[in-house]
């Protein structure tokens, strides 16, 4: 591995020589303050640049920052502004090509709100916002970052309209070491050899304190009682909603999405000269969606545990979970971690047709649907029908097209010839108006989840329907459309520094049901990672945002459990779509972030009796800058 005097310095020089070659044409921004944005009119950065950019294809550059945070990319038309948001890599020269298409109106491909809302390049990820139009009289581009850390730097140069992609990762290459560690970045900790990792690992191994949290078996609080029934419920008591466990006591779900292993991939195809070293290909899961990738932190499970890494990573898991205090294996986690009875879980269900084509809305028209529901029902839910461990079902994640429902319809009159698209031309024929189309939206979704949530509880009567975990902030519409339909609990997945009171009181006017966060994170930019959604300062402030966030949400009479995503932290050349977060309870390495632990053990010591009402949440908030 190369010293970071050695990048740095070579970093240094190639910047120099591309300035003496390119005729000095970088640009270099320096970000400060809370705000900060630099524009250019096009001309200072390539005189030969034209106005009228639609007959090009792809806006192409080459770009390096120091930090990994999140900047966006404005262009300036005569009609308005057009904006994208830059995920770029930290401390190397990239080569990137924007599609223009994502400056002049919004993706509606995708299923979900994360696969619908960005698309991966091979040296940063581009995010969609709602400002689109034209593009045939631009006259500036520009740079903007909200709360920059440490006054990041960003130089550009080389920029130009291409019909074809040049995207490439330049200078320094390799980016990524043998243990799947960014290499142009330094902090505390870093691994420098297997001995380094060796000696962090038994530490762990011989000093991981047992849980003293007073948990029952199945995690509810033990000095409390309710009426038990063998399996999860929910009840109101007192005024305050609570899951109830299967012997009866009190449940309040902590728990984290992705414990698992190899499950975030780091895409290789195409880019294998940025990696120093790839793991064994017979460690890679077997996951038709990354065929060609490898996951270094089931190499570095090898490396700490040998031949039977999985089973005494599932023991290490279990482990960490009772001495953190975390209750809840979440979504998207080992199955069969899940249902090894050791630890309360949640299934996530699917198999409902969600189709990529319509905004995530299934064809529910299709004379065959409610066959095929039934069917994936029986599959997936009758085996886990007499789990006593199993919490309930999430039965989707994230949803795009609410809110936007005019794209929706737009969209299947648009596509191909499907009985959706025939029952919406026929219902509109009596009538079309944005109303009658707002109306069509909802009529399907409520036929969807309600032929949905009666299929799951034919084939399993005794656990929780868990809800959709819905994003950002559900409509009234929906809220209203989600009412008496199937779900025990609203999920929703919530992205901020705190869980947002009104939101919540929202949810219980329109429902009346209780309330699961399903996601929710913070993270820090650094280590090559990006700060995901929820930008703190620093590791120390991870751990205030969770206590801060977690206990103001505990103390809402209806919220009756929060997720973290993830267990560990993404990988730094970015997953499937190309998120790269600094959002893991253990990074890379499996070495855990002290700071969010120590403070995570702290809240869950206290969230029984802030969610009773005789204890106050912190009021400290964490430092974003």
């Amino acid at each position: 591995m190369k010293p970071l005097f050695h990048i740095t310095i070579l970093s240094f020089l190639l910047l120099l020589a591309a300035c003496a070659t390119k005729d000095d044409d970088t640009q270099l921004v320096q970000f400060e303050g809370e705000f900060y944005q630099k524009n250019w009119a096009i001309n200072d950065l390539n005189p030969e640049l034209p106005s009228d950019w639609s007959p090009f294809e792809y806006l192409t550059f080459e770009i390096k920052a120091s930090s990994t945070q999140r900047f966006y990319l404005n262009l300036y038309d005569a009609e308005g502004l057009r904006k994208l948001k830059i995920q770029p890599f930290q401390n190397a020269w990239v080569r990137a090509s924007i599609p223009l298409v994502h400056f002049q109106k919004r993706n509606t491909k995708g299923n979900s709100l994360a696969s619908i809302g960005k698309t991966p390049l091979p040296g940063l990820w581009v995010g969609f916002t709602d400002l689109v139009g034209s593009i045939n009289k631009i006259d500036s581009l520009g740079v903007y970052m909200e709360f920059p850390i440490d006054n990041p730097t960003l130089a550009i140069r080389n920029v130009h309209l291409t019909m074809e992609r040049k995207d490439s990762i330049l200078s320094p290459v390799p980016v990524v070491d043998e243990f799947g560690q960014w290499m142009a970045a330094q902090w505390d900790g870093k691994a420098v050899s297997l001995e380094d990792l060796k000696t962090l690992w038994d530490q762990e191994d011989g000093s991981l304190p047992p849980g003293d949290f007073n948990y029952s078996k199945f995690g509810g609080y033990a000095d409390t009682k309710a009426n038990a029934t063998g399996f999860f419920r929910v009840e109101k008591i007192d005024g305050k909603w609570w899951f109830v466990d299967p012997e009866g006591h009190l449940f309040f779900s902590t728990g984290t999405t992705g414990i698992r292993t190899g499950n975030e991939f780091s895409r290789i195809d195409g880019r294998e000269y940025i990696y120093a070293s790839l793991p064994p290909e017979n460690l890679a899961n077997n996951n038709a969606n990354a065929v060609s990738s490898s996951s270094f932190y089931d190499w570095n499970l090898f490396r700490r545990y040998g031949d039977d890494w999985r089973g005494k990573w599932e023991e290490m898991t279990a482990r960490r979970m009772d001495s953190w205090g975390l209750n809840t294996i979440a979504n998207w986690s080992d199955k069969n971690l899940g249902q090894n009875q050791q630890k309360t879980y949640v299934a996530t269900l699917g198999g409902w047709g969600f189709s990529a084509q319509t905004m995530g809305m299934p064809d529910v028209y299709d004379p065959d649907y409610e066959a095929a529901i039934d069917a994936a029902a029986k599959r997936q839910c009758e085996p886990l029908k007499d789990d006593p461990f199993l919490l309930g079902y999430f039965v989707g994640n994230e949803p795009p097209w609410p809110g936007r429902e005019m794209d929706l319809i737009r969209v299947i009159l648009e596509g191909d010839d499907t009985p959706m698209k025939s029952a919406l031309k026929k219902y509109l024929a009596q009538g079309d108006t944005p109303e009658r189309r707002v109306s069509f939206a909802y009529d399907t979704y409520k036929k969807f989840i309600t032929t949905v949530n009666a299929a799951i509880k034919k084939y399993d009567p005794n656990h929780l329907n868990l809800g959709l975990r819905f994003g950002k902030n559900p409509t009234d519409e929906i809220l209203k459309a989600s009412a008496d339909i199937g779900f025990d609990v609203f999920s929703l997945n919530i992205y901020g520094y705190e869980a947002y009171k009104d939101r919540l009181e929202r949810i219980d006017k329109f429902t009346g049901l209780p309330i699961i966060i399903g996601e929710f994170h913070f993270g820090t930019p650094g280590r090559g990672l990006a700060p995901g959604l929820a930008q703190t300062l620093n590791q120390e402030e991870r751990g205030v945002a969770y206590r801060y966030y977690v206990e103001n949400a505990a103390a809402h009479p209806s919220l009756i459990g929060t997720h973290w995503f993830q267990w560990w932290d993404q990988p730094s050349t970015g997953r499937h779509d190309g998120e790269n977060y600094n959002i893991g309870f253990v990074n890379i390495t499996d070495i855990p972030y002290n700071e969010l632990v120590e403070a995570a053990k702290t809240t869950h010591h206290r969230l029984k009796d802030i969610h009773l009402g005789n204890l106050e949440p912190t009021n400290r908030k964490a430092k974003v800058q």
